[in-house]
């Protein structure tokens, strides 16, 4: 016994910036922006907090679910950085909508959404929980350089959410993690210790492009063909492919490498951009509301990012 996701939501802020509205800022171009990343727009939060992100997708899956807050027996939130060191963005939810159950955070940066369902099946493979509601959130405006061409352009705000219940639809599922400290990272904050005596560093995202253009290339052919294999499966049976949405380009190379068409892989990020753990279930979230998915579909998650981490995973709607 597992899960199956029975409710979807998700939320963004009221603003848009377009590759247009950026060029005003840094020496780019629309043309630049989406050649090379397939991004036109995204939602940048002028006001909003995580918390009220979180709240909003939260409470949008929990009607989707006909779940009450009551009823929930675990709340799970995956984020980079949450609007406070702690209480943690998952007890802010809690509070919030007035749900009872523990909450936790969760940080696998992009692959976020995948590692939290693998957590979920395993407190429901126990018979803990029947009810379980993860929140994928994040805030990437604050932790870009706005000065810096190569990353202001990628990112986005938004929050996604899935409410699961007791099922077997998770049919395979693959996590990994490759420390590495060089090719994508974002320094902490480091207060104002007196006896501190380490460098202070560039506060901001930094990104290797061309180094984890590589690394996520590699991973979604492998970790893709690991899963499908895990379930029993062949790629002939899967009936949509939900990457992670970092870049057209890398999407459209592994679709490629695994012999998928157009039609079965599934993105958003035109007018997203890369929300790092928030992409799958806003994807998620999005094409469930459009009536995509149907009853027994076969749906491979997959996901790659800071860490380095990878998660994917087999579900059968």
């Amino acid at each position: 016994m597992n899960f199956q996701i029975i409710g979807t939501g998700s939320s963004h802020p009221a603003c848009v910036k377009t590759n247009d509205d950026l060029a005003k800022l840094v020496d780019t171009s629309d043309e630049w922006i989406t050649t090379r990343t397939g991004i036109r727009s995204r939602y940048i939060s002028t006001g909003e907090t995580l918390a009220d992100l979180s709240c909003d997708a939260a409470q949008k899956a929990l009607e989707n679910a006909g779940v009450t807050p009551q009823e929930l027996d675990l709340i799970i939130c995956s984020t980079i950085r949450g609007d406070y060191m702690t209480p943690s963005l998952a007890c802010i939810v809690q509070q919030r909508i007035g749900a009872t159950c523990p909450a936790f955070d969760l940080n696998a940066a992009c692959s976020g959404f995948v590692y939290s369902l693998d957590v979920a099946a395993g407190f429901f493979s126990r018979g803990t929980v029947k009810k379980v509601l993860i929140i994928s959130a994040e805030m990437m405006s604050k932790m870009v350089d706005w000065n810096d061409r190569a990353t202001c352009v990628l990112f986005g705000d938004g929050a996604g959410a899935a409410v699961l219940a007791e099922g077997d639809h998770l049919l395979s599922c693959k996590l990994t993690a490759q420390g590495d400290t060089e090719l994508l990272y974002i320094p902490h904050v480091n207060g104002n210790s007196p006896f501190h005596d380490w460098p202070d560093e560039h506060p901001f995202l930094f990104m290797n492009g061309q180094g984890v253009y590589k690394f996520a290339v590699a991973a979604m052919e492998r970790d893709v063909l690991d899963v499908v294999k895990q379930a029993g499966l062949t790629l002939d049976d899967i009936t949509y492919l939900l990457p992670h949405q970092a870049n057209l380009r890398i999407i459209e190379t592994g679709r490629k490498k695994l012999g998928l068409s157009p039609e079965q892989v599934l993105t958003n990020i035109d007018k997203h951009g890369n929300i790092s753990s928030a992409c799958i279930p806003t994807l998620l979230d999005e094409q469930n509301r459009q009536g995509t998915f149907h009853k027994g579909d076969i749906l491979v998650l997959c996901a790659f990012g800071g860490g380095l981490t990878t998660g994917a995973c087999v579900l059968k709607w």
